[in-house]
């Protein structure tokens, strides 16, 4: 589950600031939905507290205890209200149903086994309301970029930072791709040129590929009903970065 990249909360908003298309993507859906809201993997609230903050009742479900308390105290900073639950998105039950569900930034990927994702589709099943949507996006993989996954340590200039505690982090990654696994296995080094590496965690990330995806999703007892290939809508293809899927019970 990759828990050790994640128990840096405050680094990591540092690294992914939130904000833009996929934030206005999942309020906007919010808003034309209504109702309760449910986010699974929910981070430190970049997609949920401003959804909350639009007035909807809503419930934040994260594995990561460190990632939930920012989330707190982000909203407490806003003043915004939020259930933050600690939990497994593969198996749930938070004993009601809700209007809207969803799972963002790939944190769906975060499941390596087919049985894992079915167990957690079928979670949000049962929590689904009559008339609800279920949505989601993952990457859509590349053979040739995955194939590039050669175990080298490279500095991605896209996510170096400015902490203002450390001042400039710089952000190296050495991945290696496990074809029978479909997992990306990967080692993400944060440092400053007085502390390198004072950050060393691994990150897995597994694929779903385009034919598995509506499979998995109907083996979880939901419809996959829609499925665009980026934050404007446009179709799913087969050069579109995403698969943003919208789900409805089957």
């Amino acid at each position: 589950m990759s828990e050790a990249f994640y128990s840096h909360a405050r680094l990591y908003d540092l690294m992914f600031p939130g904000g833009g298309p996929a934030v206005d993507f999942y309020r906007g859906y919010a808003n034309r939905q209504g109702g309760r809201v449910l986010e699974l993997g929910c981070g430190t609230g970049h997609k949920l507290i401003p959804i909350a903050s639009d007035g909807h009742p809503c419930v934040g479900v994260d594995f990561s205890s460190d990632m939930l308390a920012e989330a707190q105290r982000k909203a407490n900073e806003r003043g915004v209200a939020v259930e933050w639950v600690q939990g497994d998105m593969r198996a749930f039950d938070l004993g009601r149903t809700f209007d809207f569900v969803f799972i963002t930034a790939n944190s769906l990927l975060h499941l390596h086994d087919a049985e894992d994702l079915v167990s957690c589709f079928r979670s949000v099943r049962r929590h689904l309301a009559p008339g609800a949507r279920f949505v989601f996006d993952v990457f859509n993989p590349s053979v040739r970029l995955l194939a590039e996954a050669d175990g080298v340590r490279r500095t991605r200039e896209s996510l170096s930072f400015m902490d203002p505690d450390r001042g400039n982090v710089s952000v190296d990654v050495a991945e290696i791709y496990d074809a029978p696994a479909q997992v990306t296995r990967g080692t993400w080094h944060l440092s400053t040129d007085s502390e390198p590496d004072f950050v060393v965690a691994p990150l897995e990330i597994r694929s779903i590929f385009p034919q598995e995806l509506p499979l998995l999703v109907s083996l979880g007892g939901l419809r996959l009903v829609e499925r665009f290939g980026d934050w404007s809508g446009r179709p799913f293809a087969v050069d579109t970065p995403l698969q943003l899927c919208i789900c409805e019970s089957a």
